[in-house]
């Protein structure tokens, strides 16, 4: 069994490691997470079978370059099932492979993460932008779960939907797998509503307004992009996204506009770029999203919920149109 590099004074944490307070750094209105060591743990999927560990990683994980890995599995940074490997050499299914680095978290921005409502099985809290959910990509530590655990011991938690990393507002999480599993009935049966509040460029067009498009995100490049009609003969890409938007008011440059997303997609709220290959009157609807500012999220019967909710989108807007 080979040794994880850097020698025995170094801790490696791993997923099973929990984020502590003492993690964070708060300065200049930024939260940091202190760098640490850490080892990223997966297992060789049936379809990355028969690949060399380089081109796996390659292909699966292009953050990072072709070169760096090639030099990570000299350094004994890529081992497989606890052993270095050659660069050359073919994973097998359910291989357990540990990628050991230093790890750097961005830094998102600093405050606290409102808790607006915490029973037994579900609390609600108010997600401030810049802060992923979940773990994910760069991120582990600096999410709303890991924060959540650190400073208030709330684990675990299920999240019930999700918002963008760049979205702000209010987010349900499950506190047991019965509960979410409830809330996802719940979802899938319509009883729960979905809505946000934009701030927009211009004056938006109003009385209810709909645009039926398709929304097609790239991973690659981390947009999306909607697209209202093809070509002559072509179908459009991405997969069709409903939304309904009814504007709130405007001081003549700026809009406040509810948006309603009648079929769930990822980043449909705030698809804005409009890449029609035909000019059509829909294309007006089109505005540049300054500010994803609330999310509304209730079940149609948990009146408390939904007044308080209401009470805080009135705010949210009062701060917009200062």
């Amino acid at each position: 069994m080979a040794a994880p590099p850097g020698g025995a004074g170094i801790v490696w944490q791993t997923p099973a490691n929990p984020p502590e307070s003492h993690d964070y750094i708060i300065r200049n209105g930024r939260r940091y997470v202190r760098p640490y060591y850490f080892e990223f743990i997966s297992h060789v999927k049936n379809r990355w079978a028969g690949k060399t560990i380089v081109d796996l990683f390659t292909d699966e994980f292009k953050g990072r370059s072709r070169d760096y890995y090639v030099h990570a599995v000299k350094c004994g940074r890529l081992q497989v099932d606890g052993q270095t490997v050659h660069t050359d050499y073919i994973v097998k299914s359910s291989q357990k492979i540990s990628h050991f680095l230093h790890r750097h978290e961005p830094p998102v921005l600093a405050g606290d993460i409102s808790i607006l409502q915490n029973e037994v099985d579900v609390v609600t809290i108010c997600k401030p932008a810049s802060v992923p959910v979940h773990p994910c990509g760069q991120y582990r530590k600096n999410t709303v779960v890991g924060i959540l655990q650190a400073e208030h011991g709330l684990t675990p938690l299920f999240p019930v939907h999700r918002l963008d990393r760049l979205v702000s507002g209010l987010l349900i999480f499950a506190k047991n797998a019965d509960r979410a599993e409830c809330f996802r009935q719940q979802i899938e049966a319509g009883l729960l509503q979905k809505e946000y509040v934009a701030k927009v460029v211009g004056v938006f067009p109003d009385g209810e307004q709909t645009v039926d498009a398709n929304v097609n995100f790239n991973a690659r490049e981390g947009r999306s992009t909607v697209e209202i009609s093809g070509a002559a003969g072509e179908e459009p890409n991405g997969k069709q996204a409903l939304t309904r938007f009814q504007r709130i008011c405007t001081d003549g440059t700026h809009s406040i506009v509810l948006c309603k997303p009648v079929t769930g997609r990822t980043h449909q709220g705030t698809s804005v770029h409009d890449q029609q290959k035909e000019q059509v009157p829909v294309k007006k609807l089109h505005h540049q999203i300054q500010t994803i500012v609330l999310l509304i999220m209730a079940a149609k019967m948990q009146k408390q919920m939904w007044s308080l909710i209401s009470t805080r989108c009135a705010q949210t807007v009062q701060i917009l149109l200062q």
